[in-house]
């Protein structure tokens, strides 16, 4: 079936503390806009409908939704959001600014052609241990051919998603609830650009980043100028 006949909407979650980055990540500047204003832009040139989770005190300021304790709470809250009629959802990280719409085709086209869940993800170049966190000790070291780092957009059958989070429980991406509930999941290209803002360093790059696709978008003016 043809892309225009599937109702989709978007939840771009930032409704973190920043406990990591040390103040809320979200807000930070990116060139004119913060990093949750590059996020929702592309989610609303892509999507038929957005919803943006954020900090409860940011709610009515943002024009969104108030987020919970956990990252799935906050996706709770989202998917409260969104009408009942919606085929396919995507959740985006807010702190992935420079996610494209090839990759929200990707994922979207996989859930029309039969997955209950697609993600974008990237081949590992890192070889990966797996530990006994008490001992320190060494477990295994899974071939890395078979490893992919995931990223956001993740795009749901909107049943399978709402039902996923109606049996609970949390998980650092939503396709984890899927894969508990028996769920087809399924990897698409991701981009090494999609990175997630964690470290002040992140947003360091994601700054330098920006500011070079900045100028080779005006050096491609210039000439077609």
């Amino acid at each position: 079936m043809p892309r225009s006949e599937f109702k989709v909407w978007t939840i771009v979650v930032g409704g973190g503390r920043g406990q990591r980055f040390g103040r809320l990540k979200q807000y930070e500047l990116l060139d004119d806009r913060r990093v949750i204003d590059h996020s929702r832009a592309t989610a609303e040139a892509f999507s038929d409908g957005v919803v943006v989770v954020v900090p409860a005190d940011d709610a009515e300021r943002e024009g969104g939704v108030a987020g919970g304790e956990t990252r799935s709470d906050s996706v709770r809250a989202g998917l409260a959001a969104i009408p009942d009629d919606v085929d396919i959802i995507c959740v985006h990280d807010a702190a992935r600014p420079l996610a494209s719409l090839d990759i929200y085709e990707r994922v979207v086209d996989a859930v029309i052609d039969g997955a209950d869940a697609a993600v974008p993800g990237i081949p590992v170049t890192d070889t990966i241990k797996i530990i006994d966190t008490a001992a320190g000790d060494v477990v295994d070291t899974p071939d890395r051919s078979t490893l992919v780092a995931v990223q956001t957009p993740q795009a749901f059958r909107a049943d399978r998603l709402r039902a996923a989070h109606a049996a609970g429980g949390d998980a650092t991406d939503d396709a984890g609830l899927i894969e508990r509930t028996g769920g087809r999941v399924v990897v698409v290209p991701g981009d090494v650009d999609n990175r997630k803002i964690t470290e002040p360093d992140d947003l360091a790059w994601t700054r330098a980043r920006f500011a070079t696709r900045h100028e080779m978008r005006s050096g491609r003016e210039r000439s077609d100028g």
